[in-house]
Protein backbone atom coordinates (compact mmCIF):
# COMPACT_ATOMS: atom_id res chain seq x y z
CA UNK A 1 0.00 0.00 0.00
CA UNK A 2 1.39 3.40 -0.99
CA UNK A 3 -0.02 6.29 1.02
CA UNK A 4 -0.55 9.33 -1.17
CA UNK A 5 0.24 12.92 -0.18
CA UNK A 6 -2.67 14.61 1.52
CA UNK A 7 -4.97 16.35 -0.95
CA UNK A 8 -4.88 20.13 -1.05
CA UNK A 9 -8.30 21.49 -0.20
CA UNK A 10 -7.59 25.21 -0.64
CA UNK A 11 -6.54 26.14 -4.15
CA UNK A 12 -5.75 29.28 -6.10
CA UNK A 13 -8.29 28.68 -8.90
CA UNK A 14 -11.96 29.28 -8.12
CA UNK A 15 -14.66 26.80 -9.06
CA UNK A 16 -16.08 29.40 -11.46
CA UNK A 17 -12.73 29.81 -13.20
CA UNK A 18 -12.22 26.06 -13.48
CA UNK A 19 -15.67 25.67 -15.04
CA UNK A 20 -14.98 28.46 -17.50
CA UNK A 21 -11.57 27.06 -18.50
CA UNK A 22 -12.54 23.39 -18.65
CA UNK A 23 -11.97 21.79 -22.05
CA UNK A 24 -11.47 18.27 -23.36
CA UNK A 25 -7.74 17.82 -23.98
CA UNK A 26 -6.40 15.19 -26.37
CA UNK A 27 -2.81 16.36 -26.84
CA UNK A 28 -0.30 16.12 -24.02
CA UNK A 29 3.34 17.04 -23.50
CA UNK A 30 5.88 14.40 -22.48
CA UNK A 31 6.04 15.82 -18.93
CA UNK A 32 5.58 13.34 -16.11
CA UNK A 33 2.87 13.74 -13.53
CA UNK A 34 3.90 14.19 -9.93
CA UNK A 35 2.55 11.96 -7.18
CA UNK A 36 0.90 15.05 -5.68
CA UNK A 37 -0.97 15.65 -8.94
CA UNK A 38 -2.07 12.02 -9.10
CA UNK A 39 -3.16 12.28 -5.47
CA UNK A 40 -5.35 15.30 -6.25
CA UNK A 41 -6.94 13.63 -9.26
CA UNK A 42 -7.78 10.42 -7.43
CA UNK A 43 -9.13 12.34 -4.46
CA UNK A 44 -11.30 14.47 -6.73
CA UNK A 45 -12.81 11.34 -8.27
CA UNK A 46 -13.63 9.37 -5.11
CA UNK A 47 -11.77 10.81 -2.14
CA UNK A 48 -13.27 10.90 1.32
CA UNK A 49 -14.39 14.35 2.47
CA UNK A 50 -15.92 13.43 5.83
CA UNK A 51 -14.11 10.67 7.66
CA UNK A 52 -16.81 9.97 10.25
CA UNK A 53 -19.49 9.33 7.64
CA UNK A 54 -17.23 8.22 4.80
CA UNK A 55 -18.87 10.71 2.43
CA UNK A 56 -16.91 11.24 -0.79
CA UNK A 57 -16.23 13.96 -3.32
CA UNK A 58 -18.93 12.70 -5.70
CA UNK A 59 -22.55 12.19 -4.55
CA UNK A 60 -23.74 8.60 -4.42
CA UNK A 61 -27.32 7.30 -4.21
CA UNK A 62 -27.83 6.12 -0.65
CA UNK A 63 -24.06 6.36 -0.08
CA UNK A 64 -23.73 2.96 -1.78
CA UNK A 65 -20.49 3.97 -3.55
CA UNK A 66 -20.48 1.57 -6.50
CA UNK A 67 -17.44 3.15 -8.16
CA UNK A 68 -13.81 2.04 -8.10
CA UNK A 69 -10.91 4.00 -9.56
CA UNK A 70 -7.68 2.72 -11.11
CA UNK A 71 -4.65 4.67 -12.27
CA UNK A 72 -2.93 3.29 -15.35
CA UNK A 73 0.54 4.74 -14.78
CA UNK A 74 3.21 5.12 -17.41
CA UNK A 75 5.03 8.31 -16.49
CA UNK A 76 4.49 9.43 -12.89
CA UNK A 77 7.50 10.54 -10.87
CA UNK A 78 8.42 8.03 -8.18
CA UNK A 79 5.98 5.32 -9.32
CA UNK A 80 6.76 2.23 -11.35
CA UNK A 81 4.65 1.71 -14.44
CA UNK A 82 1.60 -0.37 -13.74
CA UNK A 83 -2.06 -0.36 -12.80
CA UNK A 84 -2.80 0.97 -9.32
CA UNK A 85 -6.07 0.62 -7.44
CA UNK A 86 -7.21 3.57 -5.33
CA UNK A 87 -8.40 3.05 -1.76
CA UNK A 88 -10.40 6.14 -0.73
CA UNK A 89 -10.62 5.47 3.02
CA UNK A 90 -6.83 5.38 3.35
CA UNK A 91 -6.16 7.77 0.44
CA UNK A 92 -3.71 5.16 -0.79
CA UNK A 93 -2.96 3.15 -3.88
CA UNK A 94 -1.84 -0.43 -4.28
CA UNK A 95 -0.10 -1.94 -7.30
CA UNK A 96 -2.73 -4.11 -8.98
CA UNK A 97 -0.70 -5.26 -11.98
CA UNK A 98 2.78 -4.45 -13.28
CA UNK A 99 4.02 -2.98 -16.55
CA UNK A 100 3.11 -0.03 -18.74
CA UNK A 101 -0.41 -0.81 -19.95
CA UNK A 102 -1.03 2.47 -21.79
CA UNK A 103 -0.66 1.03 -25.30
CA UNK A 104 -2.86 -1.94 -24.46
CA UNK A 105 -5.44 0.39 -22.95
CA UNK A 106 -5.32 2.61 -26.06
CA UNK A 107 -6.04 -0.39 -28.27
CA UNK A 108 -8.95 -1.30 -26.00
CA UNK A 109 -10.15 2.30 -26.47
CA UNK A 110 -10.43 1.77 -30.23
CA UNK A 111 -6.86 3.03 -30.81
CA UNK A 112 -7.40 6.54 -29.45
CA UNK A 113 -3.80 7.74 -29.40
CA UNK A 114 -4.19 10.17 -26.48
CA UNK A 115 -4.76 7.22 -24.15
CA UNK A 116 -1.31 5.92 -25.08
CA UNK A 117 0.41 9.32 -25.01
CA UNK A 118 -0.89 10.66 -21.68
CA UNK A 119 1.39 9.97 -18.71
CA UNK A 120 -1.50 8.28 -16.90
CA UNK A 121 -5.17 7.47 -17.23
CA UNK A 122 -7.83 7.11 -14.59
CA UNK A 123 -10.27 4.28 -15.23
CA UNK A 124 -13.56 4.37 -13.35
CA UNK A 125 -15.38 1.08 -12.91
CA UNK A 126 -18.61 0.14 -11.18
CA UNK A 127 -19.96 -2.70 -9.10
CA UNK A 128 -23.61 -2.20 -10.03
CA UNK A 129 -24.92 -4.54 -7.34
CA UNK A 130 -23.89 -2.18 -4.55
CA UNK A 131 -26.58 0.21 -5.78
CA UNK A 132 -29.10 -2.07 -7.53
CA UNK A 133 -29.39 -4.29 -4.45
CA UNK A 134 -31.03 -1.30 -2.77
CA UNK A 135 -32.76 0.46 -5.66
CA UNK A 136 -33.41 -2.27 -8.20
CA UNK A 137 -33.18 -1.42 -11.89
CA UNK A 138 -33.36 2.29 -11.10
CA UNK A 139 -29.95 1.87 -9.51
CA UNK A 140 -28.41 1.50 -12.97
CA UNK A 141 -29.29 5.12 -13.71
CA UNK A 142 -27.94 6.22 -10.35
CA UNK A 143 -24.59 4.57 -11.08
CA UNK A 144 -24.38 6.31 -14.45
CA UNK A 145 -25.17 9.64 -12.84
CA UNK A 146 -22.43 9.01 -10.30
CA UNK A 147 -19.72 8.26 -12.85
CA UNK A 148 -20.60 11.57 -14.54
CA UNK A 149 -20.19 13.41 -11.25
CA UNK A 150 -16.82 11.76 -10.63
CA UNK A 151 -15.56 12.43 -14.15
CA UNK A 152 -16.54 16.10 -13.98
CA UNK A 153 -14.69 16.38 -10.68
CA UNK A 154 -11.58 15.05 -12.42
CA UNK A 155 -12.03 17.56 -15.25
CA UNK A 156 -12.30 20.50 -12.86
CA UNK A 157 -9.47 19.33 -10.63
CA UNK A 158 -7.20 18.80 -13.63
CA UNK A 159 -8.02 22.29 -14.89
CA UNK A 160 -7.35 23.83 -11.48
CA UNK A 161 -3.83 22.32 -11.27
CA UNK A 162 -2.81 23.08 -14.84
CA UNK A 163 -3.53 19.68 -16.35
CA UNK A 164 -5.99 18.47 -18.95
CA UNK A 165 -8.13 15.41 -19.51
CA UNK A 166 -10.83 14.00 -21.77
CA UNK A 167 -13.49 11.44 -20.95
CA UNK A 168 -13.30 8.38 -23.18
CA UNK A 169 -16.42 6.27 -23.45
CA UNK A 170 -15.66 4.49 -26.74
CA UNK A 171 -13.93 1.29 -25.71
CA UNK A 172 -14.29 -2.46 -25.71
CA UNK A 173 -15.47 -3.35 -22.22
CA UNK A 174 -13.93 -6.81 -22.12
CA UNK A 175 -10.60 -5.55 -23.51
CA UNK A 176 -10.39 -2.82 -20.84
CA UNK A 177 -11.28 -5.37 -18.17
CA UNK A 178 -8.54 -7.68 -19.43
CA UNK A 179 -5.99 -4.86 -19.63
CA UNK A 180 -6.63 -3.92 -16.00
CA UNK A 181 -7.23 -7.47 -14.76
CA UNK A 182 -10.51 -6.30 -13.26
CA UNK A 183 -12.50 -8.45 -10.83
CA UNK A 184 -15.40 -10.09 -12.63
CA UNK A 185 -18.05 -7.97 -10.87
CA UNK A 186 -16.50 -4.66 -12.00
CA UNK A 187 -17.60 -3.00 -15.24
CA UNK A 188 -15.46 -0.22 -16.81
CA UNK A 189 -17.46 2.96 -17.43
CA UNK A 190 -14.99 5.74 -18.17
CA UNK A 191 -11.35 6.27 -19.10
CA UNK A 192 -9.75 9.66 -18.44
CA UNK A 193 -6.23 10.15 -19.82
CA UNK A 194 -4.59 13.05 -18.02
CA UNK A 195 -1.46 15.11 -18.46
CA UNK A 196 -0.04 18.54 -19.19
CA UNK A 197 -1.85 20.05 -22.20
CA UNK A 198 0.41 20.40 -25.23
CA UNK A 199 -0.95 23.89 -25.86
CA UNK A 200 0.86 25.08 -22.72
CA UNK A 201 4.17 24.66 -24.54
Amino acid sequence: MIRLPAPVTTGTVTVETAIQRRRSVREFTTAALTVQQLSQLLWSAQGVTHHQSGFRTAPSAGATYPLEVYAVVGNVQGLSSGVYRYYPAEHSIRLHSTGDRRSQLAVACLSQSWVREAPASLVITAVYERTTNRYGKRGLQYVHMEVGHAAQNVYLQATAIGLGTVIVGAFNDSAVAECLALPTQEVPLAVLPVGEPARNK
